[in-house]
């Protein structure tokens, strides 16, 4: 998913710390499985690479878990990762740690002669499953609400980025948590990931990354202990432009969701709806905007468009960028690979899309922002809730009253009005329809980590001490 408390200005994210140095390559010392606070290799001998995304190289091994640092390895730009990913993981930590002392239940008024009272306790073992895309991030959102209700965590990072996951188990075996209290199983998701899914001892899982994948989860928790599931998965984002917007405003904003991480993020701004009469001058200033990003090394601090995650990733974006233009869009930017740069893509712009064409219904995750025309209010509401998903969605208006009914009548678990990617660790983030169940973030996650208890007691008539 996306990132956190901190926006992206001009390709960079607003911040007032200064600017860090060019980066020094660290050495990778954490490779190993992590389970009770201590370093273990794979039971059958397994390994697998880590990759560069933006050299091709191999950074190192990583021992495989089987049925039992950012930059380098997801190829976001290195201050994205500084400002946005690794400040919204320490602002989560903070608010968590100060829900600790303060979960708890409720005393209800019942029949006479009766006190009813509920405490609120830890579900128990918590499985968590995480994606590439914000590895760190997605891993602060699993085990931070997890852990501040009491629970412990077995967590499988991605196999295309474990390498933060592992790093932050030595921090937190040198802060002091208690043996088993997280346990880090790098791996594949046939293997690894679905033992998280369906072992009969691990209490709930939760899971970001594909409707597909989430579905396969759903049913393994199903058929083994009907373990709670919560699971945050794609989108296909709508944004709505109105003509009385801040036009210029708009277009950042927009261009930041669909460019951000190169639109590798499930609340990607890849629908953009336009009102007819400004449609012709914000695809001219998204247009101008887009061919000025600056691609590059992701360990350059003025890069802010890095590489795809992988080959597959890569092959499948611009596959999706064929079939927009054999269906009739308009390609006014981009759409082919940087020369010479293995799997960079250029930040691509389509027009004069049809909600019908596939650019406009699958998740392209990747840099394509698919900017459409439309006339009326009702027009444009059915056409952005016309998909299976429900993510996130915006609008851009001058106008409070528009501003209010539409961000009501959208389909989707957030709706940002005049903004984007605007999260932050005290606001709930979920889906609607098949964007997944259950809330993130906020007071409403813990009620996806807490079990309820009603306890209920006769009083005599005669009181003793």
């Amino acid at each position: 998913t996306m990132a956190q408390n901190g926006t992206i200005e001009n390709g960079l994210a607003r911040n007032t710390s200064p600017l860090p140095q060019p980066v020094k390559i660290p050495e990778i010392k954490h490779t190993k499985i992590f389970i009770n606070n201590e370093w273990h290799t794979s039971i059958k001998g397994k390994k697998f690479p880590t990759i560069n995304p933006a050299t091709g190289v191999k950074i190192c091994d990583v021992e495989e878990a089987d049925k039992t640092l950012e930059s380098m390895d997801t190829g976001k730009p290195f201050l994205h990762a500084f400002f946005v990913d690794l400040d919204g993981s320490i602002k989560t930590l903070r608010y968590y740690a100060g829900w600790t002392d303060k979960i708890h239940g409720k005393t209800m008024p019942v029949d006479e002669n009766f006190v009813c009272f509920t405490k609120h306790e830890p579900v128990g073992v918590c499985g968590a499953i995480i994606p590439w895309n914000f590895p760190l991030l997605m891993f602060m959102w699993k085990i931070a609400p997890a852990l501040a209700c009491g629970n412990t965590v077995v967590i499988k990072p991605a196999e295309q980025t474990p390498l933060t996951a592992l790093h932050t188990g030595a921090l937190i075996k040198e802060a002091g948590f208690p043996p088993g209290v997280v346990n880090i199983v790098p791996g594949f998701g046939p293997t690894a990931g679905a033992a998280i899914g369906s072992h009969m001892n691990i209490d709930k899982v939760a899971f970001t990354g594909s409707t597909e994948v989430g579905q396969l989860i759903k049913a393994a928790a199903a058929k083994s202990n009907l373990k709670r599931v919560t699971l945050e998965l794609g989108g296909k984002n709508p944004c709505i432009v109105f003509a009385d917007s801040d036009l210029q405003s708009a277009v950042e904003e927009t261009q930041k969701g669909a460019f951000f991480n190169q639109g590798q993020a499930c609340t990607a701004a890849s629908r953009v709806y336009v009102e007819e009469a400004v449609y012709d001058e914000f695809l001219r200033l998204s247009v101008e905007r887009a061919k000025n990003i600056a691609i590059g090394d992701p360990l350059e601090p003025r890069t802010s468009h890095g590489p795809q995650i992988n080959q597959h990733q890569f092959d499948k974006i611009l596959e999706l960028v064929a079939s927009g233009k054999k269906e009739g869009a308009t390609l006014e930017c981009g759409g082919c690979a940087v020369e010479d740069r293995g799997l960079f893509i250029h930040p691509t712009i389509f027009s004069d899309v049809k909600d019908h064409m596939r650019i406009a219904k699958e998740e392209i995750f990747g840099p394509v922002q698919c900017i459409m025309k439309f006339k009326t209010q009702e027009e444009v509401i059915d056409r952005a809730n016309g998909t299976q998903y429900g993510l996130t969605a915006a609008v851009f208006t001058r106008d409070i009253h528009r501003a209010m009914s539409v961000s009501a009548a959208l389909e989707a678990g957030t709706v940002w009005v005049n903004c984007y990617n605007a999260l932050h660790a005290q606001a709930p983030f979920g889906g609607y329809k098949m964007s997944g169940n259950g809330r993130e973030l906020g007071e409403y996650a813990l009620a996806e980590y807490t079990e309820v208890k009603a306890i209920t007691l006769k009083l005599s008539e005669r009181l003793t001490l």
